[in-house]
């Protein structure tokens, strides 16, 4: 994959006086093979708080980014290049059919120190944990969002477990999953799928410790991961610690992790996230606001010559796609000329050029799948989102639509309420931009409601909305991630059961049955030619207007070592040290210091 990475080297005086300092007990530094160091800590900080870290209860970027340094399963992302590597399981086969996955597991990983096991020390995993973990995954609640996005309708016999479990404890376990002995476990499919590494890398394939469960449940946060979380932790903070026995090694053989503690605050506004990073209160921020990226470039240009720098600055094009949902069940965005009328009101180009001022990749103006699927340097697997025509500013057609709709000059349209959560202030900026062309362009009010993110995710799981602001970061780096969104199989039969990633509840049989004989090919070229034909057929449907597709600056002290930019801000805390030595100076640079 073609990254768009760009190093800015920046000299600064960091103040290392901070609060969280004083948390955690650190190790006396010691150096590691290869120069790699042991000790310290890593300050990060999230602009939304963590909703839950029972894995089959992750659904936000937040709580995903701290469950990954909290559990492990049967395979992981690499952070590199997002390729699939060994976790628990040490290897795997795949038999011809491509339908049976065996694994076969490590004998030295244990469950993190707990008052829940047997004084209080971690018990060894086996392939039973794995199976009870999956089971659990498999059960019906209220707040299991990754069951649908995972095994449903992939492993054989996870979909009757599932709706055995709505009516008590299911008397046999899952048919496709098989125990062969305590460091072997099968997983049968229903049909092959080109992305199920994928997504056992993800929540849907963390393991988890029945005692755990029945001393937590759905509190839990214990895994088998490289930290572990601190009871400090509270609402303004997270603390994990270094897992002391935790079972992975780098190439050169160090015990992993390196670090001492994470510290995660949750400073809500990237302008004063920013403002902390300045003053040597964070170490790393997982998005900068391109204005002030060049804002201090510019101020600090000169110093960029510095050997280290400071600061490493990435730019990376996201897995990520902004877009505004429609509420289809209920006039007026039952009509399909009104969705597309708003659709073609909007201008895509002010708003990335004027309003976001560089922080998006481009203007949405193709399908809801974002460009970093476009693989210049690997055609055989380059997802062409240009073959995908969505909309761009068209007044005159907008218009008329709406006026074909009942809706002339906007006359009787009745005000609409767009709800959105505030993202740092900037979804607030955008909706204001909105409101005001859709008022000039097709006389159309809108208010905006600015919800807490909690809230605005019940609200879109039960389609308590009339439009509402959403982004969709990839989960792994396949278009089918963006493409399941829109499956009618996703959707619940009742308005009164929650809906948890088709929000829109779009429901079109064509669409399922293309994405489906992608799913099926052998060939990723056919794949691709039949998804981009469902998304075209969605995208026509217009149950949700595109406007714009993300990219990502990362800033981070040059001290911080091993973290890797990614197109889905994917982390691995584990492989992270911090190399304290100090930027060489030039003669010219110490005199002046005298």
């Amino acid at each position: 994959m073609k990254r768009y990475l760009f190093v800015f080297a920046i000299s600064s005086i960091i103040c290392l006086n901070y609060s969280c300092n004083r948390i955690g007990n650190q190790r006396t530094k010691k150096e590691a093979k290869g120069g790699r160091t042991y000790g310290g800590k890593l300050r990060i900080n999230e602009n939304t708080s963590v909703l839950n870290l029972y894995p089959s209860y992750v659904f936000d970027n937040t709580s995903y980014n701290i469950a990954c340094q909290i559990y492990d399963g049967l395979v992981k992302l690499n952070p590199k290049d997002l390729s699939i590597s060994p976790d628990i399981a040490k290897s795997w086969s795949i038999d011809a059919t491509g339908t049976v996955y065996t694994f076969h597991l490590r004998t030295d990983v244990t469950f993190q120190d707990d008052p829940c096991f047997t004084d209080g020390k971690g018990r060894k995993v086996t392939a039973n944990d794995f199976k009870y973990s999956m089971e659990k995954l498999c059960t019906q609640t209220p707040d299991n969002v990754v069951y649908s996005i995972s095994f449903k309708g992939v492993v054989d016999g996870a979909d009757e477990y599932y709706e055995s479990s709505k009516r008590g404890a299911p008397s046999s376990g899952i048919r496709g999953l098989k125990v062969l002995n305590d460091s072997t476990i099968e997983l049968h499919l229903i049909k092959k799928n080109p992305v199920f590494l994928d997504i056992l890398a993800g929540p849907g394939g963390f393991v988890i410790a029945k005692e755990a469960v029945e001393k937590y449940g759905k509190d839990l946060h214990l895994g088998t991961g490289a930290f572990v979380y601190s009871q400090k932790s509270d609402s303004d903070t997270i603390v994990m610690y270094a897992n002391p026995n935790y079972f992975r090694h780098d190439s050169l053989g160090n015990q992993l992790p390196y670090l001492d503690s994470i510290i995660v605050s949750f400073i809500p506004t990237r302008a004063e996230e920013f403002k902390a990073f300045q003053a040597g209160n964070i170490d790393y921020i997982a998005s900068v606001p391109s204005t002030q990226v060049d804002k201090m470039v510019e101020e600090q240009i000169s110093d960029f010559q510095n050997k280290p720098p400071r600061y490493v600055l990435s730019r990376v094009p996201e897995m990520s796609t902004k877009y505004y949902a429609f509420n289809m069940s209920k006039p007026p965005f039952n009509d399909i000329r009104v969705r597309k009328a708003f659709s073609l009101a909007i201008d895509r180009n002010k708003i990335v050029g004027e309003v976001l001022q560089g922080e998006a990749f481009a203007p949405g103006i193709h399908g809801i799948t974002p460009p970093s699927f476009m693989y210049a340097d690997n055609p055989y697997k380059n997802y062409d989102i240009a073959n995908i025509k969505g909309d761009s500013l068209n007044i005159e057609m907008a218009r008329k639509l709406l006026s074909e709709a009942g809706f002339p000059d906007g006359k009787k349209f009745p005000t609409i309420t767009l709800e959105i959560n505030d993202g740092g202030g900037l979804n607030t900026s955008v909706a204001l931009e909105i409101q005001k062309e859709l008022l000039t362009n097709l006389n159309v009010h809108i208010n905006f409601n600015i919800a807490s993110f909690a809230q605005k995710l019940q609200d879109e799981r039960f389609m308590n909305f009339q439009m509402i602001g959403i982004g969709w970061s990839a989960d792994y780096a396949n278009p089918v991630d963006f493409l399941m969104l829109f499956l009618g199989s996703n959707v619940p039969d009742s308005l009164n059961q929650p809906s948890y990633y088709n929000i829109t509840r779009y429901k079109n049989p064509e669409y399922d049955k293309l994405i489906n004989m992608g799913r099926a090919s052998d060939s990723l070229k056919v794949t691709y030619k039949y998804y981009q034909q469902a998304e075209q057929l969605a995208i026509n449907d217009a149950p949700i207007m595109v406007l714009w597709y993300d990219q990502n600056y990362s800033l981070n002290r040059w001290a911080v070592k091993g973290l890797y930019s990614n197109p889905l801000n994917y982390l691995d805390m584990s492989c992270i040290y911090i190399d304290e030595k100090a930027p060489e100076t030039s003669k010219a640079d110490s005199t002046k210091k005298k």
